[in-house]
């Protein structure tokens, strides 16, 4: 039996990811398979829960997956586990629809889940229980099987804050958590900042722990839905590696989707991780991938490393088959501006990055493949997501695209996905699912140019 909680809020800021740090981390004390996932396209929060609970995290969204995708993926990894913990974004019922159905209300609904609903305590007490009761009665399909109160100030005002949800609600109160400086991890313009950027997220993660344990009851959380969850049957995975991709991982580019490697190397592709800031020069592969991250906060280790800059250059040039997305894209441009001060970069992507102390593209986008793209079988449409503090200047004139931008900002409102040799760098973040088989694409695309 495998115990199942979905961790919502009731808006944005609630505190809700760092209890859910505190509940994996907890939980895996207790020696328990702990399985996290997290909804929408985030990569931060992911990158936190995977190492809190010790099992890669998987995103759940609604805009580039169907409900069949998202239920066999969340059984898939679920039935393997003794407790998931769904991780929502935003608040309950936020959206982007006005009439619900890509909510984190919907995706509860859908996998059958009760929600723990983590109320920011801050300012309030006698109006919790309207905000509780509305919640509840919003949609009468949504179990809220419990409240965690949290940013509590003390005594007094955890004291009436409990009297009165209990008087004018009939839902538990599992958890009441006092506000504490110990328990603020620092943010950046993109969210928190991302774990494996800070040498102390282990020691944030097991004080988050020792918070939830003893202001949380667990016991009560493990109890709250324990269902049998079938697990898929594994792939044994034969396939004889005939193809190794390069793959920048390291403080400055660590934004993957775990279940896109995961394609990868069922499709026989080697990965060989290799660190921007301390290798001399890339591993030995058929192509190269750089996925997003935070460059602008290793601008000098980046340009300082200069035989590795000069490597990727050459070896892009010479026709390395390469696939870059957002902070990819930026490291291999001509160089990045932040804060006043300019850092060459890799310098193949001819164009200047400029960073911005406002989002220059930030949410869902829509895009349409133009004639010039390098890739065999692309989806007429294709639904990705951007998250850049940055923008490109002074671009190449005769720079060609491989998308046409229908939702979102791209490179410069109509396109993105520059082209130059066998390089496709872009700002828009793609996902391997049902209407976008990019990872099969991009290895057909290195086998036809390795052959």
């Amino acid at each position: 039996m495998a115990s199942s909680i979905y961790l919502s809020a009731a808006h944005k800021s609630s505190g809700k990811t760092v209890v859910s740090l505190g509940l994996c981390a907890a939980f895996k004390a207790k020696s328990l398979n702990v399985q996290a996932f997290k909804k929408g396209p985030d990569y931060i929060d992911p990158i936190w829960l995977s190492q809190a609970s010790g099992n890669p995290c998987y995103n759940l969204d609604f805009y580039n997956m169907s409900e069949d995708e998202i239920t066999h993926l969340y059984e898939q990894h679920a039935g393997h586990s003794d407790i998931t913990i769904i991780e929502g974004n935003k608040g309950l019922f936020d959206g982007m629809k006005v009439t619900g159905g890509d909510a984190n209300a919907d995706l509860a609904k859908l996998l059958k889940l009760p929600v723990v609903l983590v109320v920011d305590a801050t300012g309030i007490t006698r109006g919790v229980a309207p905000l509780v009761s509305g919640y509840q009665a919003f949609d009468k399909d949504v179990d809220i099987a419990g409240i965690i109160l949290n940013k509590i100030a003390g005594d007094r005002h955890e004291s009436k804050l409990i009297q009165a949800i209990e008087y004018y609600t009939d839902i538990p109160i599992i958890g009441a958590i006092r506000r504490s400086a110990e328990l603020i991890i620092d943010e950046r313009h993109l969210g928190l900042m991302p774990a494996n950027e800070t040498p102390e997220s282990q020691s944030f993660i097991d004080l988050a722990a020792k918070h939830i344990e003893d202001q949380v009851d667990l016991s009560t959380l493990l109890a709250l839905k324990q269902t049998t969850i079938k697990p898929s049957t594994p792939v044994v995975n034969n396939t004889v590696h005939t193809l190794t991709i390069a793959v920048a991982k390291d403080s400055a580019f660590g934004f993957y989707y775990p279940d896109d490697l995961n394609a990868f190397e069922s499709l026989g592709v080697n990965l060989e991780y290799f660190d921007t800031l301390t290798d001399a020069q890339l591993p030995k592969a058929d192509a190269l991938f750089i996925g997003g991250g935070f460059p602008e906060m290793q601008l000098d280790a980046l340009s300082k490393n200069q035989s590795l800059l000069t490597d990727i250059k050459t070896k892009i040039e010479a026709g390395l088959p390469t696939y870059a997305e957002c902070g990819g894209l930026m490291y291999l441009s001509r160089q990045i501006t932040h804060q006043g001060k300019s850092h060459k970069m890799v310098g193949v992507v001819e164009a200047d990055t400029l960073m911005t102390p406002k989002p220059i593209g930030r949410g869902y986008v829509q895009l349409v493949p133009t004639e010039k793209h390098p890739w065999n079988e692309v989806a007429e449409q294709i639904s990705a997501h951007e998250f850049h503090y940055s923008k490109l200047e002074n671009i190449d004139p005769k720079t060609h695209y491989a998308y046409k931008v229908l939702r979102g900002v791209g490179v410069d409102n109509k396109r993105d996905g520059i082209l130059k040799h066998n390089l496709l760098a872009t700002y828009s973040h793609l996902r391997n699912v049902g209407g976008n088989h990019w990872v099969e694409q991009f290895v057909n695309f290195i086998k036809d140019k390795t052959s």
